[in-house]
């Protein structure tokens, strides 16, 4: 299952992007994750400091 960012959380901080083994994540006013090249690792959840990362369920 891949990872969404909010759009209402995310600040754009780029602290995702760096963590991300496969480069799924995109900058933008709002980051976006890719879900067919998202892995589900968890990386950038675990990194976000605004808690905008969750699993897509």
């Amino acid at each position: 299952m891949a990872r969404i960012i909010s759009s209402t959380d995310c600040v754009a901080c780029g602290t995702c992007i760096g963590e991300c083994p496969v480069g799924a994540i995109s900058e933008g006013d709002v980051y976006h994750i890719d879900p067919n090249v998202c892995i589900d690792c968890g990386a950038c959840e675990s990194v976000c400091p605004s808690g905008a990362i969750s699993a897509d369920e």
